[in-house]
């Protein structure tokens, strides 16, 4: 049985509604430290709804969300009070969107840097000695000094996985962080988060990727209709899942 301090991230009956329309019916997921859970489902099935949820950026209309010593509830009326909460929350907690968010008049070293600076009050000489380590752990060491508009695609995925880490978070959270990139540059970015598994980062995809999702995850939920529909290795879900939502759902992708 897990143990509560192995649970980095806990959600308990998100619940989520968009034009009336209830989107997320009461999702719960609890992660052990170092795990890489990977999402997949069908396009508009919640997944990144769900992520977002998972640090507030999206605001859950009921259930709780627990990372590490933090934990908040979602509900209709948000105030001041949960804002502040959910400030706290999201210092433990990295995201990585699928279109980079990087400044473009800031160089990478100082995309890297300004979160540490401006969220965690850290000197200016401290906060390029950590952008400066991550950046070199992503492979960017000889590019730090550019602009993001000299950069590929995979460069610039592995600069904002990189903003992300400099926070030192104890979950990363990734939405289709491959979906802009051609394969190889995919395989850049994705390399840098198996080495962050190897490492014993704890890691949530929402990912089309199925090849990385059975290669590397830990484990695998199926999403549809805003439920998760099944949810284990990836020896169960992709050689047998025991829903037919989901054999239906990879016997499309094989076709």
């Amino acid at each position: 049985m897990t143990e509560l301090s192995d649970l980095v991230l806990q959600a308990e009956n998100i619940r989520k509604n968009l034009g009336g329309n209830e989107i997320l019916h009461g999702l719960s997921l609890n992660v052990e430290r170092g795990e890489l859970v990977s999402i997949i489902g069908p396009s508009g099935c919640g997944k990144s709804t769900f992520l977002r949820c998972l640090n507030f950026l999206e605001h859950p209309d009921s259930g709780k969300v627990r990372v590490e010593d933090v934990s908040l509830e979602g509900t209709v009326h948000w105030h001041a009070r949960q804002e502040a909460q959910a400030h706290k929350l999201r210092a433990h907690v990295g995201m990585v969107f699928q279109d980079f968010n990087l400044f473009p008049h800031r160089t990478v070293l100082e995309n890297v840097m300004m979160a540490p600076m401006h969220v965690k009050n850290m000197p200016r000489e401290q906060a390029q000695e950590i952008a400066t380590e991550f950046l070199n752990k992503v492979g960017l060491g000889k590019v730090m000094d550019r602009h993001p508009d000299r950069l590929s695609g995979g460069q610039k995925q592995r600069a904002a996985i990189a903003r992300a880490l400099a926070m030192k978070p104890s979950v990363m959270l990734y939405d289709e962080p491959t979906s802009a990139l051609d394969p190889e540059l995919s395989e850049e970015v994705l390399e840098v988060m198996r080495a962050l598994d190897r490492e014993g980062m704890t890691q949530i995809v929402v990912t089309h990727d199925m090849r990385f999702a059975r290669a590397a995850s830990d484990r695998v939920l199926y999403l549809e209709g805003g439920e998760i529909v099944e949810s284990g290795s990836p020896e169960k879900i992709f050689a047998s899942p025991e829903d037919p939502r989901t054999r239906r759902f990879l016997r499309t992708l094989l076709a």
